[in-house]
């Protein structure tokens, strides 16, 4: 990201001045340096059992191969992407402490938290032949005896990156931002948290936990994962939640908003508080799949009551909006995208929910030529080309709002934006021959700045959007179901779909002199219920172990 950039990579933007920058004294009291950490202690793999790493050459004939006739360009991206995803898979470093491969995000010498849940999720249309959702073991491996789990770590040593440690035991601050945390209407948490507020982001291992689950159904990993997962959430109860009872976060977030000076000191953020109520509902279902039922039903209710204080204090009822608060809970104006995590955490109400969405057809606002831009194009501050998180679009954030509005029950403008953000990225791959950072809003064209060949997040564009949205099959494995929503007029379909520990190959022919009626070919390794959906029409299917053809009549 922008300022990660500027901290720890070589740019054109004098990052050497600009961290410099970052660390001018700020007054924090002063505190007994903490102990040597013991980490890694709840989750059980402990060490890195060496194996070869996979190679594209090796493994391209083993992957999901998709047939989209109708876009012959998608299939051409698709693989491109692969191929640059094979370049950043590595093995732990001995001595580091990692304990799985991992796919690592494209930017410098550190993994990322919010990266890699991300990178995760087109990496399980790949499991489990690709490093993908093993990569968060490593994170796992690295928390802190009270939960912690630093966001950015040293891929070669297994260390904190330095400056989000905490060295001295000093109350909750921003290193980058220059501010320590005002607790206003809460004590000081005791002992003072292991890293920085910096540190503190991005809580969405569950979610990316729960995306795993839902193609690959591997229920015996969410068992491992579990108390990790709850630890970390208790952690980020302990140090991020600000007296209101709602989540601060800084910078990090959306590193050169215009959103982040209303959050200095202590302001509480409303993508922070909602990933925190997406993080209570999933940890609630997935101890009810571990038959933990009292605690299931004690996050539902921290999940019930959070939900009640963002719709309380953050919702506009004027603008239509949700708003991150400053430290004394005045409403920040800007409007950005961080407003969307409301729907994928289940706290936008009907009506508010029908309001985000307006705004997504707006022209004004995020209806750009290229949806859908992190910052509102009537906000000051709004750059047409990118400008970063000043308005470009984001492959992490356009999946943020696509999964919300599946989850509010909007699937048609999930789908049209989906769709549209796989056409603008094909587009610029067609133009530039690979893909990018991020996109420009108001043009089809990479972001300024933006870096190329980015797999990185942007692989979850031609890759799960292509097969999910493009093609259209989207898994529920827990279920042993596909849905199939059938859109094109021309041959369509994948060999070598994997979900649910099956590996499955379907393909849609056109009618034509011989055939009155679509058909769909089928080989699959096992059994499972498909359903096909087409111009407003479904079919239901149950298919075993064997080859079978389908006619949609």
């Amino acid at each position: 990201m922008f300022l990660r950039s500027m901290t720890t990579r070589n740019t054109r933007l004098g990052p050497a001045t600009l961290f410099a920058a970052a660390f001018v004294a700020v007054a924090f009291t002063a505190a007994p340096a903490l102990a040597e950490p013991s980490q890694g202690m709840y989750f059980a793999e402990k060490e890195y059992v060496p194996h070869s790493l996979p190679t594209f050459a090796e493994t391209r004939d083993k992957l999901p191969n998709p047939i989209y006739d109708e876009n012959p360009l998608y299939v051409q991206m698709y693989w491109k992407t692969w191929e640059l995803g094979f370049r950043n898979f590595y093995k732990p470093e001995p001595g580091s402490g990692f304990v799985s491969q991992f796919i690592d995000a494209a930017f410098n010498q550190n993994i990322f938290l919010w990266d890699t849940c991300f990178l995760t999720m087109f990496c399980n249309y790949g499991h489990p032949l690709v490093p993908g959702i093993g990569s968060l073991d490593n994170f796992y491996a690295k928390q802190y005896e009270d939960g912690e789990i630093c966001r950015e770590i040293n891929r070669a040593t297994g260390e904190d990156f330095t400056s989000w440690v905490n060295a001295d035991g000093k109350s909750l601050f921003s290193r980058w931002g220059r501010f320590s945390v005002k607790y206003v209407g809460r004590d000081v948490p005791q002992p003072p948290p292991r890293l920085t507020l910096d540190a503190l982001n991005h809580p969405i291992f569950a979610w990316a936990e729960m995306e795993s689950f839902r193609v690959t159904g591997d229920g015996d990993r969410l068992a491992e994962v579990y108390e990790p997962l709850a630890r970390y959430y208790r952690a980020l109860q302990k140090y991020i939640c600000q007296g209101n009872g709602l989540y601060m976060t800084d910078w990090a977030s959306m590193d050169n908003s215009p959103r982040n000076a209303f959050l200095e000191g202590g302001g509480t953020a409303v993508d922070t508080s909602s990933q925190m109520v997406l993080f209570a509902r999933q940890l609630a279902e997935i101890a009810q799949r571990l038959g933990k039922t009292e605690e299931s039903e004690g996050y539902r209710r921290e999940a019930t009551e959070l939900t009640e204080r963002i719709n309380q204090k953050m919702w506009d009822p004027e603008r239509k909006f949700y708003f991150d608060l400053t430290v004394d809970g005045t409403r920040a104006p800007v409007k950005t995208v961080a407003a969307y995590w409301t729907l994928l955490a289940g706290v936008a109400a009907a009506e508010q929910a029908d309001a985000l969405a307006a705004e997504l057809r707006n022209p004004s606002t995020f209806g750009r030529k290229h949806r859908v831009p992190t910052l509102a194009a009537d906000e000051k501050g709004f750059v047409p080309d990118g400008g970063y998180w000043q308005g470009a679009v984001w492959a992490p954030t356009n999946t943020m709002v696509v999964r919300g509005l599946e989850r509010c029950g909007k699937d048609d403008l999930a789908h049209e934006i989906a769709l549209e953000h796989l056409e603008r990225v094909a587009e610029v791959f067609q133009a530039t021959g690979t893909v990018w950072e991020n996109y420009a809003p108001d043009a089809v064209a990479p972001g300024k700045p933006a870096k190329p060949d980015f797999v990185g997040w942007t692989g979850i564009v031609p890759i799960l959007f292509f097969l999910e949205y493009g093609i259209g099959l989207k898994p529920d494995a827990p279920n042993n179901r596909l849905t199939w929503r059938l859109a094109s007029d021309k041959r369509c379909g994948c060999e070598r779909f994997r979900f649910g520990g099956h590996t499955v190959s379907l393909i849609a022919v056109p009618p034509d002199a011989s055939a009155q009626a679509t058909r769909v070919m089928v080989r699959s390794d096992g059994a499972f219920d498909l359903r096909i959906e087409r111009d407003g029409r479904q079919w239901d299917f149950r298919i075993d172990e064997d080859t079978r053809e389908l006619s949609l009549k």
